[in-house]
């Protein structure tokens, strides 16, 4: 079912109905063409620190520390779904992991490519849904991330589906998104897209924004435990970022697949 549908609507926001959801790790069908384009549009300024992509810079050294305060990233292979312009990515690789990530939008994967090759990190950028990816690749991975994007796509739960699927028994998987809660709109819309103008305005709809007790329920539907839902907290005027707390707003979920991590063959 296409949980999108079913998640309350924050009262004069209209929800768009006219995108089809994925319905199998092998379907292409979950993609919001709209939201991948808007994305796309900003290719160029990505990794400008001052640019429309502040925020993720600002965010990604809360994100890594969280990552690697769950798991082990020297040696192991990983996925960064939903990989934009590499930001997270970049910083994975410069811990020692075997980073692939993928994306559906060419421009960011070039503007990824081009950055890593300028400096001289090495990350697998492919041009793959994360559906596709778990089609070709089931249980490949030690580390699944997948982070702001859950959000953004039409069905969120077949990508938590596919990412549980991608990765290795006794791996570690680590999302982050927004939580369905006025604070959420009043700060994560009305105040840093329209008064502060921190993210470009439509970046993000209130009726896809996800409870952490609905990410929670689709990792458990996909066989993962939950290990931890905390508040990615963000201060935009000190540009400083903490994990910990009520999720409220901004939050990050860390789960495992159960069983123990084996080799690849």
């Amino acid at each position: 079912m296409n949980q999108s549908s079913s998640r309350s609507q924050q009262p004069g926001v209209i929800a768009d109905k006219t995108h089809t959801a994925s319905t199998g790790h092998g379907s292409t069908d979950n993609v919001d063409a709209h939201e991948r384009d808007q994305f796309a549009a900003l290719a160029s300024t990505w990794w400008d620190t001052e640019g429309p992509m502040r925020p993720l810079h600002d965010l990604n050294p809360a994100r890594l520390e969280y990552v690697m305060s769950n798991a082990v990233l020297p040696g192991q292979a990983v996925l960064d779904v939903g990989c934009g312009g590499g930001i997270l990515a970049e910083s994975m690789a410069r811990q020692g992991a075997q980073v692939d990530a993928i994306d559906i939008a060419d421009d960011l994967l070039d503007v990824a490519r081009l950055h890593a090759l300028e400096t001289a990190i090495k990350v697998d950028y492919r041009h793959a849904t994360v559906e596709q990816f778990a089609a070709t690749a089931p249980a490949s991975m030690a580390v699944v991330t997948c982070m702001e994007m859950l959000e953004h796509v039409p069905d969120p739960q077949a990508v938590v589906a596919a990412c549980a699927a991608i990765v290795r028994p006794g791996g570690k998987l680590f999302f982050s998104t927004l939580n369905r809660h006025p604070l959420a709109f009043a700060l994560g819309i009305v105040a840093a897209e329209y008064v502060l103008g921190l993210l470009p305005r439509g970046t993000h709809r209130y009726e896809r924004f996800i409870k952490p007790s609905e990410l929670a329920g689709w990792c458990r539907q996909a066989g993962l435990q939950v290990c931890d839902i905390s508040a990615l907290h963000y201060n935009p005027l000190t540009r400083h970022a903490s994990v910990g707390g009520r999720p409220l707003i901004n939050y990050v979920l860390h789960a495992v697949k159960p069983g123990s991590i084996k080799p690849l063959q």
